[in-house]
């Protein structure tokens, strides 16, 4: 059995990869698929198949995706464009006669009112209409979107945000990724609805920082404009930023929470903590 990951030299699709070693895969019977190879030679090192697969150029998806039995579609991080972007992936996939396709959506995108959420709402409607068996991951936030900006923090004394008391069910990327895997290996098809088992508020993430560093860190909840110029000012592109203050609003009225359980009996264990998400960040 053959089994793709797209986007595999971004964060999550190196994680993916590890994860289905890990979990038995020979490297052989991985098909990295990159928009550029040369950032892929590690993976080949390992025994990995590179391909190329830009989402952007889909005369180079057909080769990336022959022989191919199960792939993992990992969104595309470019907002606006992802839907043709994934419509030419998936259409690939089906001419290529891929036999399951999973695919990494947002918690709750057929009901949930976040900015990002529609693109993958449209790609999974793509995914349903293709006919190829699927898996929609729909995971959470990433903790890592958090402890990955924590020097400033310190430096500051301050985690700056939208989101009120709002709870958040983040997981790390490791946990969504090992999830990912542990599909891909079964073939099971469904929905998943994949989030961290400790929510979380702003403040306690702006105390437990302040805990393990003994330095002084508070959560401070801005209105959703002040907080957009205030991602503007740190170099944001305006659209962007509007879009995750929009999106702390949504946290802010439970979006992002979750109490299903699914992502933790998926991986067999409790989800990462988020105090050892934010030790493991200080470390770096």
């Amino acid at each position: 059995m053959t089994i793709a990951v797209t986007g595999a030299t971004g964060h999550l699709g190196r994680l993916v990869i590890d994860a289905l070693i890990a979990r038995g895969a020979a490297p052989g019977e991985i098909v990295a698929a990159v928009r550029d190879t040369a950032k892929a030679t590690d993976l080949a090192a390992r025994g990995v198949t590179v391909r190329e697969a830009d989402y952007d150029r889909p005369q180079t998806l057909a080769a990336a995706f022959a022989g191919v039995d199960r792939l993992l579609l990992i969104s595309g991080n470019a907002v606006g464009q992802r839907i043709a972007q994934h419509t030419a992936v998936i259409g690939a996939a089906k001419a290529a006669g891929v036999g399951f396709l999973a695919y990494t959506s947002i918690l709750r995108a057929d009901s949930s009112p976040i900015g990002l959420a529609p693109e993958h709402l449209a790609t999974e409607e793509a995914i349903k209409a293709s006919g190829i068996p699927f898996a929609l991951l729909r995971n959470g936030w990433y903790i890592e979107n958090y402890t990955g900006a924590l020097g400033a923090a310190l430096e500051h004394g301050v985690l700056l945000g939208s989101a009120g008391q709002g709870r958040i069910a983040a997981a790390t990327r490791a946990d969504f990724a090992e999830a990912a895997a542990a599909v891909l290996l079964s073939g099971e098809t469904g929905v998943y609805e994949l989030a961290g088992d400790q929510p979380f508020t702003m403040a306690e993430l702006a105390a437990e920082v302040a805990r393990q560093t003994g330095v002084p860190v508070e959560y401070r909840d801005l209105p959703a404009a002040d907080y957009q110029a205030a991602l503007v000012t740190a170099g944001l592109p305006e659209a962007f930023a509007g879009l995750l203050a929009d999106t702390d609003v949504k946290i802010r009225d439970g979006h992002l929470d979750d109490a299903g359980g699914t992502l933790s009996r998926l991986l067999g264990r409790p989800t990462t903590p988020p105090a050892e998400a934010v030790a493991a960040a200080l470390k770096n």
